[in-house]
């Protein structure tokens, strides 16, 4: 009996994470046309750490970090590649990835996967590198977070009304 309970709780989260990650997808891509796959992104960054709203903001900020670099990388590839040829990618990989790597070092901001999950967005986007393309792309990753939170919120609701054994 206790094995039904546990499986009718987990189709339960999984039924409701299953309708928010729906929603949040069809919001993105069909309201704001922005790509599903960016608003996983934040999705993903969210559980790369403590799932509060603290380290949720923090993952977030390290996310947009990343995008800030993944931008800073193009403008870099741009300016080094009359120079080093088709070897800027060298130059502009190995100083990217030792400003991430170093990043991790910071106090608060340090989420390493964040970081490189915002480079990836950007260069997986392959939009321009300007601030249009920052806004876009943070906006999914927040409408990711949020989207990851209420799933959350759901898992751990039904979870607690569930807890309590039924009275026979």
């Amino acid at each position: 009996m206790s094995t039904d309970r546990s499986w009718g709780r987990h189709l339960q989260v999984v039924a409701g994470e299953s309708v928010v990650a729906s929603s949040a997808a069809t919001f993105s891509a069909l309201a704001l046309e922005l790509p599903i796959w960016a608003m996983f992104i934040g999705w993903i960054a969210l559980f790369t750490r403590g799932v509060n709203f603290k380290a949720g903001l923090v993952n977030l900020g390290c996310v947009l970090i990343g995008l800030a670099l993944g931008i800073g990388a193009a403008h870099l590839q741009g300016a080094l590649g009359p120079h080093l040829g088709a070897y800027a990618i060298t130059a502009v990989v190995l100083a990217i990835t030792a400003a991430a790597l170093s990043l991790a070092r910071l106090p608060v901001f340090n989420n390493l996967l964040g970081f490189f999950l915002g480079l990836v967005s950007y260069f997986a986007s392959h939009l321009p590198p300007t601030l249009g393309s920052f806004a876009s792309l943070g906006l999914a990753a927040v409408i990711g977070i949020a989207a990851g939170f209420l799933a959350r919120a759901w898992a751990h609701r039904v979870n607690a009304a569930r807890s309590t054994p039924p009275v026979d």
